[in-house]
């Protein structure tokens, strides 16, 4: 599974149409901004060939592990292009705050963010959301979101076989991803519908994080 910054969304979806939506600005702002021309080829390349793959992963006919494999290829090689056209040109030096708001993008924060340890602690909520998709969405058990030091979130999850023992506690789930939201949409690979996935997560503050939450599960469909 694919990590996800706070900026692009965690849906392929989600992601071809922010990636649209930036080559549809280029095509009017770019010799304005500086982005030579062959940022804009490269980028509507990659974004064609990712719905391409989504497309094939997506199809009844031509759904294969192998399909899904090279669709999962396609949309890490967009979004690497994406961050770093973000990073190369859009906040070096920094589009204005109207520029980077229409592309879908955040202005920096000059404001000091606190460097206090979180004390909330939060659980995890999950939804249907698509094929191979679950939402999952954070609500608070103790503490405030007004909290200052409530940044964002880090969500552990593991996905377990049939037949695998799955997690005791919160420590052996493995993997996660940060997020500044409390709701976001996870998307699993082909081969892991039915299977059960196993969450939890903490508040989280410049790598400094709060008391584990719950440890809860969901069958991915």
């Amino acid at each position: 599974m694919v990590r996800y910054a706070d900026w692009l969304s965690t849906t392929r979806t989600g992601q071809l149409a922010m990636a649209v939506a930036w080559l549809n600005m280029l095509a009017e702002r770019a010799v304005e901004w500086n982005i030579p021309a062959n940022i804009q080829t490269e980028l509507a390349a990659l974004t064609a060939a990712a719905k391409s793959a989504l497309e094939q992963s997506q199809n009844e006919t031509t759904r294969t592990p192998v399909a899904t494999a090279q669709c999962r290829t396609a949309f890490a090689a967009l979004a690497a292009k994406m961050r770093d056209i973000k990073r190369r040109y859009f906040y070096v030096p920094p589009l204005s705050e109207v520029d980077l708001v229409s592309l879908g993008l955040k202005p920096h924060d000059s404001t000091p963010s606190p460097s206090g340890k979180p004390t909330a602690q939060v659980t995890i909520g999950t939804f249907l959301a698509g094929r191979h998709e679950l939402g999952v969405k954070i609500a608070y058990v103790t503490g405030s979101p007004a909290d200052r030091a409530n940044k964002g979130y880090r969500v552990w999850y593991r996905v377990v076989e049939a037949g695998e023992t799955p997690p005791a506690n919160p420590e052996e789930l493995g993997k996660s991803f940060y997020t500044k939201h409390k709701k976001e949409v996870i998307e699993f690979d082909f081969g892991d519908s039915g299977k059960m996935v196993y969450f939890a997560a903490q508040v989280e503050n410049e790598g400094k994080k709060g008391p584990w939450g719950p440890l809860v599960s969901a069958l991915i469909p």
